[in-house]
């Protein structure tokens, strides 16, 4: 429905998403409708927020008026600042998974929760079978956003089917197109001196996935029949591949050329052609081909635009090349046949008449979809979100009961982390707030550390990778190939103080590599733990530690999210996970649910590795007792039955069955790993409970505790090493520092500020 650009209210729209002269697909379109919504609407002010993945940015228009870094999350948040305060009336979000930072790109939700105004996102992806990430992150844009734009039925499908969404959120509005006349391909043959030549072309921007070898392949059959056919290769080598693989699958295919003795007829433009040229090389064309080797892509530019220009097209049956081609609008090939290419290829070129038809076939579909289109069908689906946001934005001083307001989180701060880090890697201990030298390293802070490194990775901190490489390489010095095991201490002159380190500090060091392994994105990290991880696992069946069992199988399972194929790491954690849950089994009784006949250190950890196991395997006994068992450890460790903050097992005594309970000293690490535990507790179950147990082991950091002092020290970022009857321990070591930090971040992670634990962020 067309709307009058003199009545319309929409008075700004910005668009965000990769913009132009960044060189990739959603840059193009990002520009082409921001550029065509401003052209039918000129009394709207467009702007473009982009998204910049390298640290010098790109030259771009003066349309741009702030810009994303990738990585950075706190450049997210600045953005929804920028926009809110600009009164801004309606958001375009352009959504590609592999754009934004984060898991899944999880970055873009930092933005979107703190929008005001409507948010329209057009889904350029929309799997079919997400992982549990990309599911999370896309419903999630789904809920926060008041309409959703895709362009093909395939798509709507899916979000209906796959993300429950509701079907009248969802606007079909195809890919948008030049509008190019209906012309002759010889008009422009001789700007590319192909004049007198058939012309086949494939273009975008070339990656392994594009299938370009298959035409070559088919091209000694078709210059059989047809021996004046050139085929044009045109578009730059993707940026993320050159960055990776520089031009290897460039290289490969002019080989295959020369060794297919068509060379003479295939011809490379490595680079990355502007509008105006791209349609003269479309207008040259006689058929335009896309071979891609995957049916799961639901838009292709590309298409959309040899489609628009009337083109005969050939393609392979991707889900985007079925709807569009549908209707003799186009020919689909099997995947991967060149065979079956090179025989439609010689049909068309047999057959005039048909070729010409399919080609005006497609120009006529072709012109809805021309920009001038687009851009009014997209303000429709503005001026629809506005009005579905006035109706369904919550009243803004709504009041919550205590228990339901969000966690008051502090701001992140790495001063400390950062002071008691040095070249080798995480010293153990502090004097007050120096580190102390005299104490050295151990395994086991390193391996904290490592955890914590790969948290600020997920969420963008600039020092992650510099921080991990330093714990990852303590961790590979340690480890002893002569043992199979990792030593754990060292002292300041960097002498190791025993062959072997303890079963807990083994299985520590495994669930940081396994926390690599499964959240890491960086590949040098990935392959030096993945190596330490396969040497050092198989000492953990010799171990009888049940605290070093459950630390493996946290590093396990983590790897298990990436790589769950691995039958050998799968069985090891089915067998401590075995083991665990016959300790429970064997102690527990009505007044002791628990593994043991005493509690120690670092307790929840043990219901923690059960009800991961138990949802993973599955295994209901598994999660039976983790959540039995980390139930009876919450009303165990509270200041009153039923409610009161948050009292750990005290260090000095412990606590052993029908003996006295020690209440001091109580220790950081036992809020963090309740803090673990109760947050896997919620995600499984949605239980509120565990939610309000969170809250309450979190807070013993912030004073919420038997003296009422805070152990987190705002000044420095750290935490104090302890709670004792009457004082805090003004000391600021590793463990309770890395314990704060890693329960502090947990908090922050994607999969817990999505969930409806409602946490804040003081910035």
């Amino acid at each position: 429905m067309e709307r009058d650009a003199n009545t319309l209210s929409l008075k700004q729209i910005a668009f965000i998403g990769n913009y132009l002269p960044r060189q990739c697909g959603i840059a193009t379109f990002t520009a082409d409708l921001c550029e065509s919504v401003a052209a039918q609407y000129p009394t709207t002010k467009c702007s473009a927020v982009p998204v910049n993945d390298i640290e010098a940015g790109y030259a771009y228009p003066d349309r741009v008026r702030f810009e994303l870094t990738e990585k950075d999350i706190d450049s997210y948040r600045r953005a929804a600042d920028f926009l809110n305060i600009n009164s801004i009336d309606v958001v375009s979000l352009q959504h590609e998974y592999g754009i934004f930072g984060g898991r899944a790109g999880s970055h873009i939700l930092a933005l979107l929760r703190e929008l005001r105004m409507p948010i329209v996102t057009t889904l350029h992806t929309v799997l079919q079978n997400p992982d549990p990430d990309q599911c999370r992150v896309l419903k999630e844009i789904a809920a926060l956003s008041d309409r959703l734009v895709v362009m093909s039925e395939r798509g709507a499908e899916f979000l209906r089917d796959v993300y429950e969404v509701n079907p009248h959120k969802i606007d079909l509005i195809p890919h948008g197109i030049p509008d190019v006349s209906f012309v002759d391909p010889s008009f422009f043959k001789d700007h590319f001196g192909v004049e007198g030549k058939t012309v086949l072309l494939s273009f975008g921007l070339l990656s392994a996935n594009k299938g370009i070898e298959n035409v070559i392949n088919a091209l000694p059959a078709v210059l059989e029949k047809h021996p004046n056919v050139v085929y044009i290769v045109l578009g730059a080598t993707h940026p993320n591949v050159l960055r990776h693989e520089g031009e290897s699958y460039r290289l490969s295919l002019q080989r295959l050329a020369e060794d297919r003795g068509v060379e003479g007829q295939v011809i490379f433009y490595n680079r990355f052609v502007s509008s105006e040229e791209l349609n003269e090389f479309i207008g040259a064309s006689d058929i335009y081909i896309t071979p891609y080797l995957d049916a799961r892509q639901i838009t292709s530019g590309t298409l959309a635009y040899t489609v628009g220009a009337g083109k005969a097209v050939i393609s392979t049956p991707y889900w985007y090349a079925e709807e569009l081609l549908a209707d003799g609008r186009g020919a689909l090939v099997p995947f991967r046949d060149p065979a079956a290419l090179a025989e439609q290829i010689v049909a068309l070129l047999d057959n005039d008449a048909e070729r010409h038809a399919m080609r005006k076939r497609a120009y006529i579909h072709g012109r809805d979809m021309i920009w001038s289109q687009v851009a009014q069908r997209y303000m429709t689906s503005f001026e629809r979100a506005r009005e579905d946001h006035r109706h369904l934005t919550p009243p803004a001083f709504a009041v919550k009961p205590l228990d339901r307001r969000p966690i008051e989180l502090p701001p992140l701060k790495l001063d400390h982390l950062l002071r008691m880090t040095d070249s080798t890697g995480m010293l153990q201990h502090a004097l007050f707030t120096v580190p102390n030298f005299r104490e050295g390293y151990s395994i086991d802070d390193n391996a904290r550390a490592l955890i914590v490194a790969v948290y600020l990775e997920e969420l963008g901190h600039a020092a992650a990778f510099d921080l991990a490489s330093r714990y990852m390489a303590f961790i590979a010095y340690a480890f002893n190939p002569e043992t199979g095991r990792f030593r754990n201490f060292m002292d300041y002159g960097h002498n190791w103080l025993e062959q072997s380190g303890s079963d807990d500090s083994h299985g520590r060091a495994l669930w940081a590599l396994g926390t690599v392994l499964g959240r890491s994105n960086t590949p040098a990290l990935q392959r030096i733990a993945g190596w330490l991880f396969e040497q050092a696992m198989p000492a953990i069946l010799e171990m009888t530690s049940p605290r070093a069992w459950a630390f493996a199988i946290l590093g396990i399972q983590a790897y298990l999210r990436r790589y769950d194929g691995d039958r050998r790491a799968a069985q090891v954690r089915d067998e401590l996970a075995g083991r665990l849950l016959g300790l429970y089994q064997a102690c527990r009784a009505d007044e002791w649910r628990w593994f043991e006949d005493g509690l120690s250190y670092c307790n929840a950890v043990l219901p923690h590795a059960l009800l991961l196991c138990g949802q993973a395997m599955p295994n209901q006994a598994m999660t039976d007792a983790g959540f039995e068992s980390l139930l009876w450890l919450a009303e165990l460790q509270r200041s009153a039955p039923g409610g009161g903050h948050f009292v750990p097992i005290g260090s000095n005594g412990f606590y052993r069955r029908g003996g006295e309970r020690a209440r001091f000293d109580q220790q950081a690490i036992e809020a963090r790993s309740m803090v673990s535990a109760c947050l896997e507790a919620y995600r499984l179950s949605g239980d509120e409970r565990w939610r309000r147990e969170v809250r309450r082991a979190f807070e013993w950091f912030l004073g919420r505790n038997d003296l009422n002092l805070p152990l987190y020290d705002p000044d420095t970022g750290g935490c104090h090493d302890g709670l004792h009857p009457d004082r805090l321990n003004e000391n600021e070591g590793a463990e309770s520092t890395l314990a704060f930090l890693q329960a502090l971040l947990e908090l922050r992670l994607p999969e817990s500020t999505s969930s409806p634990l409602e946490v804040k962020f003081d910035q």
